[in-house]
């Protein structure tokens, strides 16, 4: 059995991430149906459950430490999110073993981070180039900084 939901987490990561890294450091809402789409609630008004998913990543990304949020719009949004310090560091530091010496120091600066892995993942469409790339993230805890190879 194929464990979709891993999958789709990590296409929510990379979303999540990728959304208020383009917007820091001002704090921004973040919507679930702006990163996943329209899922209708069920009969009781229940969120669908792909909906719930992206909402609890959200979450989830908050409790480990990867952005801060003030308060929830129902099971809809966070609002006033940005990442933390640690997120921040972890998209912006190139990867020194990415950093094409062919190119610009500032475009290889830029295509050697994490937040540009992410976004050629997201469009590459493959789940295998996103789940590789995302779980980069969750590679080493804060304490140990970034990975040996990326500074």
């Amino acid at each position: 059995m194929a464990d979709l939901h891993i999958d789709d987490f990590y296409h929510d990561v990379a979303g999540i991430l990728l959304g208020l890294y383009n917007s820091f450091p001002r704090p921004t809402t973040l919507f679930v149906a702006d990163l996943i789409g329209e899922h209708e609630p069920d009969a009781f008004g229940v969120p669908a459950p792909r909906h719930q998913a992206c909402f609890s990543a959200m979450l989830w990304l908050a409790e480990e430490g990867f952005l801060r949020y003030t308060d929830v719009i129902r099971q809809e949004a966070i609002d006033q999110c940005c990442l933390t310090e640690r997120a921040f560091v972890l998209l912006s530091t190139p990867a020194k073993h990415m950093l094409d010496t062919n190119l610009p120091a500032s475009i290889a600066r830029q295509r050697a981070t994490l937040a540009q892995q992410l976004r050629d993942a997201k469009a590459s469409g493959s789940s295998v180039r996103m789940a590789e790339t995302a779980h980069l993230c969750f590679l080493r805890s804060p304490a140990q900084g970034l990975p040996r190879d990326s500074v």
